[in-house]
Formats: C-alpha cells, sequence, structure tokens
C-alpha cells in the first residue's frame, strides 16, 4: 500500500513539474516571436522535464513474463504475479525518484533498488527463461539512481550476479543476459548524468546572466550616484553663492551664473558618457573642480600634490574619491577648510582629504563613525561603495573623525590600479 502511495505521489509531482512546463514553452514561444520580430537571437528551446516516464517503456521487457503468467506456462502462478507486481511497482518507484537529486540519493530509494534486486534474483532463480530479462531492468533502475565513482564496481558487480543466475538457468544464453545488464546499466547513467550536466550548465548561464545584468545596474546606480550628487552640491553652492552675491556685486554673480551653466553642461556629458560606459576620470580636473566649488562655499582650499605620474586607471580612482569626499565637506561638515594632499612613492599613491568641521559625519552619527561601518545618508553609501572599489583595485579607503577635529578620508592605491572597466563590473556585486 505505501508503494502505491508514493507511486501516486509521483505522479502528482510529475503533473504539477507539467504544468510548468508548459507555461515555460508559453513564455519560450513569446520570446521567440518577439525575438524574430526584433531581428535579435533565437532563445534555447528548455524542451520537455526529465522524468521517469522515460523510462517506461523499457518495462515492455516483462512482457515475456507476463505473457507466459497468463498463459498458464508458469508454476505457482499467484507467487509470480505477485512478484510481478511487486517488481514493477518498485522499478516505477525508483526511475521516478531517479530524476531528483534528493530522492534519488535518499535511503528509501537506495533500499527500494536493493529490494528490487532481490526480487529480481528469485524470479530470475525460480522461474528462468523470459523472467531473467529483468536483470537489465535491474541494470537501467541501477543506472538512473547510482551515478557516481562508485557505479562502475556496482555495474560489474550486478553483470557478473546476472551472469551467474543465467548460466544457472540457461547455460551460454547468460551471456546476452549479462551484456544486455552491463549496458543497459552504463548507457543509462552516462545519458542521465549528460543531460543532467547540460540542464545545470544551461541554469548556470541563465544565472551568470542574471547577475551580469545586476552587477550591470548597480555599476550604474552607483556612478548616478558619483556623478549627481557631487554635480547637484556644486550647483546648490554656486546658487547660495550667486545669490549672495547679486545684491552687491552682480558681476561676480554672473560669473557663478556661468560657472553653474558649465557644470551642468559637463553634468550632460559626463551622464552621456557613464551611459555608455566609457568615461574616464581626471585628477587634475577633479582637484581644480574642487578648488573652485570650495571656494564658492566659502571653504578654504589648501590643495598640495607631488609624487609619480599616474596611470588614467589610477587617476579615475582618485578622481571618484576625491569628488566623494568634497562633495561630503560641503554636504555635512560645516568646515571653513579643506586640505587635499595627493602624494606617493614609485609604487603607491596616497590622497587625503581632511577638513576642520564640526558637523555630523558623513558615514554615520557619532565620533567613531567610518566608511565601512556607516549606512546613514548617500554620503554613507558612497563612501562604502568607493571602499570596495579601491580593496578590489589593490588599495584601501578609511574614513573617520581626526583627533585634533574635523573629517578625514584617507585612499592609497597603488600606482597601476587594475582597469576601471571591470571594477565597475566587478566592484558592484556588494556595493550599493
Amino acid at each position: 500500500m505505501s508503494w502505491t502511495k508514493g507511486i501516486g505521489c509521483q505522479v502528482r509531482e510529475w503533473r504539477a513539474e507539467r504544468t510548468r512546463w508548459k507555461a515555460d514553452m508559453r513564455r519560450f514561444k513569446a520570446e521567440r516571436r518577439a525575438a524574430r520580430e526584433n531581428g535579435t537571437a533565437l532563445p534555447e528551446n528548455p524542451g520537455p522535464p526529465p522524468t521517469g516516464f522515460t523510462l517506461l517503456p523499457w518495462l515492455l521487457l516483462g512482457m515475456g513474463a507476463f505473457s507466459n503468467l497468463f498463459q498458464d506456462r508458469t508454476e505457482q502462478p499467484w507467487i509470480a504475479g505477485l512478484g510481478l507486481l511487486v517488481f514493477n511497482s518498485l522499478y516505477i518507484y525508483v526511475t521516478f525518484r531517479a530524476f531528483v537529486k534528493d530522492k534519488r540519493e535518499s535511503r528509501s530509494t537506495r533500499t527500494a533498488l536493493l529490494l528490487m534486486g532481490l526480487v529480481t534474483c528469485a524470479l530470475a532463480l525460480g522461474y528462468g527463461g523470459s523472467w531473467l530479462y529483468f536483470f537489465p531492468l535491474l541494470g537501467l533502475a541501477t543506472g538512473a539512481v547510482l551515478r557516481g565513482p562508485w557505479l562502475g564496481k556496482i555495474g560489474l558487480g550486478l553483470t557478473a550476479v546476472a551472469a551467474a543466475v543465467s548460466s544457472f538457468r540457461t547455460g551460454w544464453d547468460a551471456v546476452n543476459v549479462a551484456y544486455g545488464t552491463f549496458l543497459s546499466t552504463m548507457v543509462t547513467a552516462a545519458i542521465l548524468s549528460l543531460s543532467e550536466a547540460v540542464r545545470d550548465l544551461r541554469e548556470a548561464r541563465e544565472e551568470l546572466a542574471r547577475r551580469a545584468v545586476e552587477k550591470e545596474r548597480m555599476r550604474f546606480s552607483r556612478d548616478l550616484h558619483d556623478l549627481l550628487g557631487h554635480t547637484l552640491s556644486v550647483i546648490v553652492v554656486k546658487s547660495e553663492a550667486a545669490r549672495r552675491l547679486a545684491p552687491r556685486d552682480l558681476d561676480a554673480a554672473l560669473v557663478q551664473v556661468t560657472d553653474i551653466e558649465s557644470v551642468g553642461r559637463q553634468a550632460l556629458t559626463e551622464i552621456r558618457e557613464a551611459v555608455t560606459g566609457y568615461r574616464e576620470g581626471s585628477l587634475a580636473t577633479e582637484l581644480d573642480g574642487a578648488r573652485s566649488v570650495l571656494s564658492a562655499a566659502r571653504v578654504e582650499p589648501v590643495v598640495r600634490q607631488s609624487g609619480p605620474p599616474l596611470v588614467p586607471q589610477t587617476e579615475a580612482l582618485l578622481g571618484w574619491v576625491l569628488r566623494e569626499a568634497v562633495t561630503n565637506v560641503l554636504r555635512h561638515s560645516d568646515a571653513t577648510r579643506c586640505e587635499i594632499t595627493v602624494d606617493g612613492t614609485p609604487d603607491l599613491v596616497r590622497l587625503t582629504v581632511s577638513d576642520n568641521g564640526t558637523g555630523p559625519s558623513p558615514a554615520g552619527p557619532g565620533p567613531d563613525a567610518d566608511a565601512t561601518s556607516g549606512t546613514s545618508g548617500t554620503s554613507g553609501t558612497g563612501l562604502k561603495g568607493l571602499t570596495e572599489r579601491l580593496a578590489i583595485a589593490g588599495g584601501s579607503l578609511r574614513a573617520g573623525r581626526t583627533p585634533r577635529g574635523g573629517f578625514e578620508v584617507l585612499a592609497e592605491l597603488p600606482v597601476e590600479a587594475a582597469d576601471l572597466t571591470e571594477l565597475s563590473v566587478r566592484g558592484a556585486t556588494d556595493g550599493s
């Protein structure tokens, strides 16, 4: 009765899998129509789901025994009929569970396979003839379930048992039974293992494609944050400066308005370049921009630069750090002085941005907040993303309160940093 319930459960699971497959096929057909209309590559046909139904036709090998049973050519037909029913039930139970890895490796499946082997040996020893062809069926079920390093030894052992029992009943005809048993065991295992590997590879490819899309989306989101956060801060600062200057010095106010127009145009250009993924920053340009925006915000800029020349990738990364650090000074620090220092050795370059402000830490409240622990505010998010970028490039970024007050951002990078495009993709895995 328990075997019947198990088979009924397997059939219900197959029906549910069949329903899911039909939904996948409808989606596949819709994607194929869309691909043909758009002229893009056609999607791959997922094919029907693998189930135990693919192995059911092999039960026809037992039709000879079934025929002998109904033609009254078998002694003790009730025992033979019961054995035939038990064998078929075990075969269906085992083969349906063979296509689900967890069920295939469960103790109940292995126990059912062992019982199937005992029933096969008993029927073959007791009746011989057509009943010997249950050994190839046993081999087929064994190959479907046991797909591992022990398959070869178990397959040879099963072949030896089939040969011994067949020799006892039929003599030299045992060669055919033994050969069929070995072939069904190994070929079934090989085909099903290959099919499973293909499905795993397809799922892995789909997962990689999904992750690539997610990484690109996160990279683009982070680049927009770095771009617009700084640019909008500059526009706000210069707009405030223009408003203050307008009543008493119209020419100076017009200069600030001209700068706003220039910053806006530059932002549009950078956004276009960010969309196409080809934007490269310049440290010199960022330093000039930092001087301008800090001066407009009534923060005294002090810039010191020394050390060896840098490759474009390193300049781009340091430009990101400088832009984010200056944005934090404008937003959070209430500082009157900001020191920017670029120095280093032939192997390592260091960027330090420190202020004398008394405002809240951009990485979160508290005097001990740093870039890796802060979670509040967009600036903390920006510093966290930059920390991850520099770590991938072999560098580091530290941010926090200084002993004399104020806030300091310290970035260190190899002079020859990794390619920025690669960092944009790889660094977006966990960044924001």
